[in-house]
C-alpha cells in the first residue's frame, strides 16, 4: 500500500525539480517582503549572515570530512561546497526571521526547510546513493528470491558458455525471458556466523532457463554507509548487465551483492575482528559456498570477480589478492589505500589490539607483495574530482603491475567519490569482464566509454 511512497525518485523526476522551484519562489518571496526596519538594510546583514554561514559551512564540513574523517572518508571537495552553500542559505533565512511581520516569517521558515531538503537532495544526486525515498529507510527494493527462478546448472549439452553462443547462432536457444531479474536473498553465516544484512542477487535471462550453462560470477559490495541493494539502485547493475545480455544470446554474469558490515553504522574492515565479527570468513567461505552450490556457475578463479565501492573495494582489493584460487578479477572504484575506521591509530588499536603487523595482513599493498607473483587482473576507477582516490589508485597499481597483475585504471572525468563513478566504471569492467570469461568480445577500447579517461592500461590481459 506505501509502494507507491517508497518507490518516489529522489535522483531524478518531479520531487527533485518541485523543491528546487519551490524554494526558489519561497526565497525571492522572503527577499520581496520588507523587515520591519526598512528593506536593502537590513537585507545587507541578512545575506552577510548567510556569508558568514557559508564560510563556517565549509570549515565545519572539511574539518569532519578531511581532517577528523567521521565519515571513514573524504566526501569530496563537490559535495562540501554544496553542504556549505546550504548552510549559507538557511543562516540567511534565520537571521530573516528576526525583524520581521508574522507572514515574512513563517514564509523564512518553511523556505529554510524546504531549502534544507532541497540540498539534502542536491547532495544526494551528486552523490548518487539514495535512489528512491525507500532506500533512505533501508528498504529493500527487491522481492524474494523464489526456488521456481534458481536452477542447476545443465548437466548435459549445452552446459558452457561456448556451447550456448553457438545455439544461439544457429537460432536453437530455449525459450527465456529478455531479461533478467534483481532479487534479494539471505545467505546463511554457517561458517563465520557473521550477522548479514539480506543479500542481492542478479540472475541474467539465460540463468533463468530450466537447464542454464554456467556463467561467471561478479561478487560486488556497496561502500559504508550503505546497503546491499546499493549496487542494483544507485549503481543500476541489473540494468546494465540485461543491456550485456541482450548482445549475448541471454548471456551475462551472475552478480551477487552480500553484506560485508552487519549495519549501516558498522564498517568490519571485511576482516575476522572481536569487533563487529567474521566478515572476512563470511564473504570468502559462506557467500562464496552459497553460490558454487546454489547458482548455475563456473567455479574457476579465472570466471570470479569481486569489486566494489569505497570501502566495498577497500574490501576488493583486500580479498581479491588474498584469495587468488577464489577470485581472479578484481574491480575497485573509490577504493582506499588501507582499511580504517575513523584514524590509522584508533583502527588498529580497537580491532587488531595495537598490533601494527596483524593490521598489515589486512592492507593491499601488503597483501598484493605477499601473493605475487599473480595472475589476476585489477581495475580500477576514481572520480576526476576526487584526487585522494586517484592517489591511492596509482599507489595500487604500481604494486600490482609488480606483482604481475593486468591492469587498468581510469578517471571518470566531471564526477567526484560518487556513484557517478562507479557506474561509468562499471560500464566498462562488464564488458572486460565478458571478453575474459569467453561471454563474449565487444572488441571496444577502454578509452572509447564515454567519460573515461585511461591512465594505466597495461598489455597482460588475455580473454579465455
Amino acid at each position: 500500500m506505501m509502494d507507491w511512497f517508497y518507490n518516489i525518485k529522489l535522483l531524478e523526476g518531479w520531487l527533485p525539480s518541485t523543491l528546487k522551484i519551490a524554494t526558489l519562489i519561497g526565497f525571492v518571496a522572503v527577499i520581496v517582503l520588507k523587515s520591519k526596519d526598512g528593506w536593502l538594510n537590513p537585507l545587507l546583514k541578512q545575506f552577510g549572515w548567510g556569508f558568514i554561514g557559508t564560510i563556517g559551512g565549509y570549515v565545519l564540513i572539511w574539518l569532519l570530512s578531511d581532517v577528523f574523517m567521521v565519515f571513514g572518508v573524504s566526501l569530496g571537495r563537490v559535495i562540501e561546497f554544496n553542504i556549505a552553500f546550504g548552510i549559507g542559505f538557511i543562516a540567511a533565512l534565520i537571521a530573516m526571521c528576526f525583524d520581521s511581520g508574522t507572514l515574512r516569517r513563517v514564509l523564512a521558515i518553511i523556505t529554510a526547510i524546504l531549502t534544507l531538503i532541497t540540498f539534502a537532495l542536491r547532495v544526494d544526486i551528486i552523490y548518487g546513493e539514495y535512489a528512491t525515498v525507500g532506500s533512505l529507510f533501508g528498504r529493500n527494493a527487491f522481492a524474494a528470491l523464489e526456488s521456481k527462478n534458481v536452477h542447476k546448472a545443465s548437466a548435459t549439452q549445452p552446459n558452457t558458455v561456448d556451447e550456448w553462443k553457438k545455439l544461439g547462432q544457429e537460432n536453437k536457444l530455449p525459450e527465456m525471458p529478455k531479461r533478467g531479474i534483481v532479487r534479494s536473498v539471505d545467505i546463511p553465516a554457517t561458517t563465520s556466523h557473521f550477522k548479514a544484512r539480506t543479500a542481492n542477487v542478479y540472475l541474467p535471462p539465460a540463468a533463468l532457463t530450466k537447464n542454464p550453462p554456467k556463467l561467471p560470477v561478479m561478487i560486488v559490495m556497496a561502500g559504508q554507509p550503505g546497503t546491499p541493494d546499493r549496487f542494483f539502485s544507485a549503481g543500476e547493475l541489473g540494468q546494465k548487465l540485461d543491456d550485456y545480455a541482450a548482445k549475448h544470446y541471454g548471456l551475462a554474469p551472475i552478480a551477487v551483492s552480500p553484506d560485508q558490515n552487519g549495519t549501516i553504522t558498522h564498517n568490519s574492515l571485511c576482516s575476522d575482528t572481536p569487533v563487529f565479527g567474521n566478515a572476512e570468513t563470511y564473504l570468502t567461505k559462506d557467500v562464496t559456498n552459497w553460490i558454487k552450490t546454489t547458482l548455475p556457475v563456473e567455479k574457476t578463479p579465472d570466471k570470479w570477480l569481486i569489486g566494489g565501492y569505497s570501502q566495498g573495494g577497500t574490501c576488493a582489493t583486500q580479498l581479491g589478492p588474498a584469495y587468488p584460487n577464489l577470485y581472479g578479477h578484481i574491480y575497485s572504484a573509490g577504493g582506499e589505500i588501507e582499511p580504517t575506521d575513523g584514524s590509522h591509530k584508533s583502527t588498529v588499536k580497537r580491532f587488531f589490539g595495537g598490533d601494527e603487523k596483524e593490521f598489515d595482513k589486512h592492507v593491499p599493498i601488503s597483501i598484493i607483495r605477499s601473493h605475487a607473483p599473480s595472475t589476476q587482473t585489477w581495475f580500477s576507477a576514481a572520480g576526476q574530482l576526487d584526487t585522494k582516490s586517484q592517489k591511492n589508485q596509482k599507489t595500487i597499481s604500481m604494486e600490482a603491475m609488480k606483482a604481475g597483475m593486468s591492469v587498468t585504471t581510469v578517471v571518470v572525468k566531471g564526477t567526484a567519490h560518487d556513484w557517478h563513478t562507479v557506474n561509468a566504471g562499471m560500464t566498462a569492467q562488464i564488458d572486460l569482464f565478458g571478453t575474459e570469461t569467453g561471454l563474449g568480445d565487444t572488441g571496444r577500447e577502454i578509452s572509447s566509454y564515454p567519460n573515461l579517461q585511461v591512465v594505466t592500461a597495461n598489455t597482460n590481459r588475455e580473454s579465455d
